[in-house]
């Protein structure tokens, strides 16, 4: 069977400035349909990869390919019509609608006069309608906001109906919603109109989730490239931003901050009724021990990255009693334990157990549970619990507890 050719091929390619080189062994072959996103961190060589491979930098060896045709001999016209590029300049042009800036698409469509067709007319309005940004098109560009902008230069871009889109850090100033469209929008692209799509971002979690393939920078080079499941385990992203302090979990698609301080409250917790505890604790300056979770518990997940100190059972079964012994022997070592309301099932109630013995020897306790469940839960101790409505409350008690001593 024949290969699929190449929208985009580089040869031997090593990108930089003045002759130096900044990236070097620049391996990319990307298909016609394909998302490919560089990751790495600030200053590695993205931006100076992307801006090569549209032909705006001179490469300093090897050679850059579009559509089979080497870039730098290329007619800017033929370029213009294979290649649309958006980069993280935002232009300022006063008195300009969205439609005059959209329309700028078509230079490479419209001759030496420049006069839109009808034809290009409809193209315009269909690249906007595609982008989101067809409600827009009367509106002055200079008075959209970021997130409109972007969504211009991308209509901008598909007027030119290319084959090839490369987009510099896309969702860079832009807030949650608008991220997340734009990265809907070239996802969709790539999908229906079989649109090959490479960009550099920063939003790791979004690039992971929507992009077929990455391609690691660091250190000068593409340390790595494949398929986001087959190339990333729990610490690649960790080693490739240099990040000590805090953990990147793959599985989770998030960023935890790691609290390296000795325990001083133990939270009881399970089907993720934990993490917002974890992590309102540890903002407050606490160290935190918590238990008894199952395995394949997310709460034990997030508890880890987190770098907490954690009692955890093996995944669907009772919990041990030597596993008991040890949650114990944290929460009277701590003198302060935390109820975090978790589900009570066959598995895990060992840990009311454990609630019940704390608040009857003394220990001081705190519940998320609705106050009418204290009786049931703690019996005879339920008068020494104290309760809290959600978890942004809990800090106040708990350093109040603390400092009672």
């Amino acid at each position: 069977m024949k290969a699929d050719p190449a929208i985009l091929e580089t040869s031997g390619l090593e990108a930089g400035y003045d002759g130096r080189t900044v990236v070097k062994n620049i391996s990319l072959r990307a298909l016609r349909g394909q998302t490919l996103c560089l990751l790495g961190p600030n200053g590695s060589g993205k931006s100076t990869i992307l801006r090569t491979l549209a032909g705006l930098l001179e490469p300093v060896h090897g050679a850059v390919y579009v559509c089979g045709g080497r870039i730098e001999r290329m007619k800017p016209v033929d370029k213009a019509k294979s290649l649309a590029v958006v980069l993280t300049e935002s232009l300022s042009i006063p008195m300009t609608s969205v439609f005059e800036i959209a329309a700028m698409g078509r230079t490479p469509h419209t001759g030496f006069f420049g006069k839109l067709s009808d034809e290009d007319i409809h193209v315009v309005n269909e690249a906007l309608e595609t982008a989101g940004a067809a409600s827009l098109a009367g509106r002055e560009f200079f008075s959209l906001s970021d997130g409109e902008k972007q969504k211009v230069m991308i209509a901008r871009a598909l007027a030119q109906q290319p084959r090839l889109l490369i987009l510099d850090e896309p969702t860079s100033h832009l807030d949650i919603r608008h991220k997340i469209e734009v990265m809907r929008i070239l996802a969709r692209l790539s999908r229906e109109r079989s649109l090959t799509v490479i960009l550099a971002m920063h939003d790791i979690d979004i690039a992971l989730k929507a992009c077929e393939y990455v391609l690691l920078v660091k250190d000068g080079e593409i340390s790595a490239a494949g398929k986001p499941e087959d190339l990333l385990d729990d610490t690649a992203l960790n080693r490739l931003y240099g990040i000590e302090d805090a953990f990147y979990d793959t599985l989770l698609g998030g960023t935890e901050l790691r609290n390296e301080l000795p325990p001083r409250v133990f939270i009881v917790a399970g089907a993720g009724t934990g993490a917002p505890l974890y992590r309102a604790v540890s903002r407050m300056g606490l160290g935190i021990a918590t238990g008894i979770l199952h395995r394949n518990d997310i709460d034990c997940r997030i508890a880890e990255d987190m770098n907490l100190t954690v009692v955890a059972e093996d995944s669907f079964m009772p919990i041990r009693a030597e596993i008991s012994g040890a949650a114990w022997t944290l929460m009277r070592d701590t003198g302060v334990v935390v109820d975090s309301a978790f589900p009570i099932g066959d598995f895990n109630s060992e840990n009311i157990s454990l609630l019940r013995r704390a608040a009857s020897s003394g220990l001081r306790c705190v519940s998320l549970r609705p106050a009418g469940s204290l009786q049931a839960l703690y019996r005879d101790a339920a008068a020494s619990v104290t309760r809290v409505d959600d978890s942004g409350g809990i800090a106040n008690t708990l350093l109040s507890l603390i400092q009672q001593g």
